[in-house]
């Protein structure tokens, strides 16, 4: 029998934009802006209790799933959403993800916090903090 084990853990990332909060929020609440930086969502439906669906991955696999609910909107300050990872069959992770705006004096300082549930040593908050980085930066480029 496989051995079930849960790893919690809490990152946070932050970022400094040239962009106004308005136009860091938008980046995040328009479907168009979004897939910019982010998979194009197959659902996306934002605002509080709404869903956004997506999923993807290299052409040699595995197909990543990412199924999310917002669960609190605050428009240019604040967006905090639950979602959940599959990699093909397998749920790796679960999490909460806050999403802060602040006016800075060059824009906008985001503060991103994820605390997460990684699941049986199929994902960890190391390679998650990874990739947040990467999407943090790519939405950078967009804005």
């Amino acid at each position: 029998m496989t051995e079930r084990i849960v790893k919690h853990a809490t990152f946070t990332v932050e970022r400094t934009y040239a962009a106004t909060p308005a136009q860091v929020y938008r980046a995040w609440s328009d479907p168009v802006a979004k897939a910019k930086w982010f998979s194009k969502a197959d659902v996306f439906d934002f605002r509080v209790g709404g869903r956004e669906a997506s999923s993807g991955g290299p052409p040699e696999g595995p197909v990543f799933t990412f199924e999310a609910v917002y669960q609190e909107i605050v428009p240019e300050e604040r967006i905090v959403y639950t979602y959940s990872l599959d990699s093909g069959d397998v749920r790796i992770s679960v999490s909460i993800t806050t999403i802060e705006l602040f006016f800075a004096e060059k824009g906008t300082r985001l503060v991103f916090t994820e605390q997460g549930a990684f699941f049986d040593g199929y994902d960890t908050a190391e390679v998650r903090e990874q990739g947040t980085n990467e999407m943090l930066d790519a939405l950078g480029r967009t804005i």
